[in-house]
């Protein structure tokens, strides 16, 4: 697009409105951005009302009309990874415009978590003057931030209730059908999930990466129980044991398939097994040429859990500086509830960052084979 600065010679109008140079159609700025829409938009209730002017009221408006157009802009990235994610084989051509994209979330997230700074620059008192003509209006409204969470991977169980409520009474029918095909649509996670199981190596007969870093954490663990025999100080040889226990009963969880649906069935799990074995693959195996893309998209996904999660901490902290422990616009219990949303359960790739857990000395990885060497060249 043409510089809307640059003079503008021998441009004419046509029939349809659109300016000609030339016999060429040039489009302007603002009718290329439809400015005229945009710019117009900002419809204060105070003046509407009739009632005293209030200046800050602009700036909450602008703000939530920012919001809503990145969060448009990261549902238009994250379907497109989805698309991408499609397909029996990911080209590695194509890894390369997923974490472009999902880093460019990553960056859009970061940039809306510090625009309530700018609007942290109201004061309460200034919110207060207009607040009460927000009706029953709430953020929690929003049909694209709800969107965006199923679309990452967000589980309906997982919510916090609202009110008392499912989330999606909240809603208007026809934004409740979006919302709802939201759910059932397959998400980032889910198609994540399903490329890592694929990750190579996990299968018997070619390397059985599993079985051999199995065999290599047992000896760890039995050398560091070993040790712990010999400690002479009796508290100290006690410690010694507890955190031998503790760390077999972590990585039981890795090696016993039950051990691993209780977690998932409690919670506090979400990805298949063979999907965190394929993670871990990476994560130890990151140096591998063909490991550097797919480590790269894991740690970005994890980006994406971390950024979303002080977004909503942000937004607490704003809650709680402008209405104090009073209910939120919609009823909502304003404060308390925002909090509440701060926690794992709203974490999408926390099995991500839990996979720290497993790891281990870099001489306790094991060996890649001449096979596998070929395969991840």
């Amino acid at each position: 697009m043409a510089c809307p600065y640059l003079a503008n010679q021998n441009l004419h109008t046509d029939d349809s409105g659109q300016e000609t140079k030339d016999g060429k159609v040039s489009v302007r700025y603002e009718n290329y951005l439809c400015l005229s829409k945009i710019l117009t938009a900002q419809n204060m209730m105070t003046t509407a009302k009739g009632e005293t002017y209030v200046h800050d009221e602009h700036l909450f408006i602008t703000t939530h009309q920012t919001f809503e157009l990145w969060f448009k802009q990261m549902l238009f990235e994250i379907n497109s990874a989805r698309t991408i994610f499609d397909t029996d084989y990911l080209e590695e051509r194509n890894m390369l415009v997923v974490i472009s994209r999902m880093n460019r979330v990553v960056e859009i997230i970061k940039l809306l978590s510090s625009q309530f700074l700018v609007l942290e620059t109201m004061t309460s008192q200034d919110f207060f003057d207009f607040r009460h003509l927000l009706g029953n209006s709430s953020g929690f409204q929003s049909v694209q931030f709800r969107m965006l969470e199923n679309r990452l991977g967000v589980r309906s169980e997982s919510r916090i209730r609202h009110n008392g409520e499912d989330y999606i009474m909240s809603f208007l029918p026809d934004d409740r059908k979006a919302i709802i095909q939201s759910e059932k649509d397959k998400s980032l996670f889910e198609f994540v999930n399903s490329w890592l199981e694929r990750t190579p190596g996990l299968e018997p007969g070619r390397f059985d990466f599993f079985t051999n870093f199995r065999a290599s954490v047992e000896a760890m663990l039995s050398e560091a129980e070993d040790m712990a025999q010999n400690v002479q100080d009796p508290k100290a040889r006690e410690h010694e044991n507890h955190e031998n226990e503790n760390n077999r009963s972590t990585f039981n969880t890795l090696f016993d398939e039950k051990a691993h649906d209780l977690l998932v069935k409690r919670g506090d799990r979400r990805f298949s097994l063979k999907a965190i074995r394929g993670a871990l693959m990476i994560f130890l195996y990151r140096d591998e040429p063909r490991f550097h893309l797919p480590f790269q998209l894991l740690q970005c996904l994890t980006d994406i859990d971390e950024h979303l999660n002080k977004f909503r901490y942000n937004h607490a902290c704003l809650a709680q500086r402008m209405v104090g422990n009073k209910l939120g616009t919609g009823e909502s219990s304003g404060y308390h509830y925002l909090r509440s949303t701060c926690s794992d359960r709203y974490k999408i790739f926390r099995d991500l960052t839990s996979l720290s857990t497993f790891l281990v000395p870099r001489d306790r990885i094991p060996p890649l084979n001449n096979l596998m060497k070929r395969t991840l060249a």
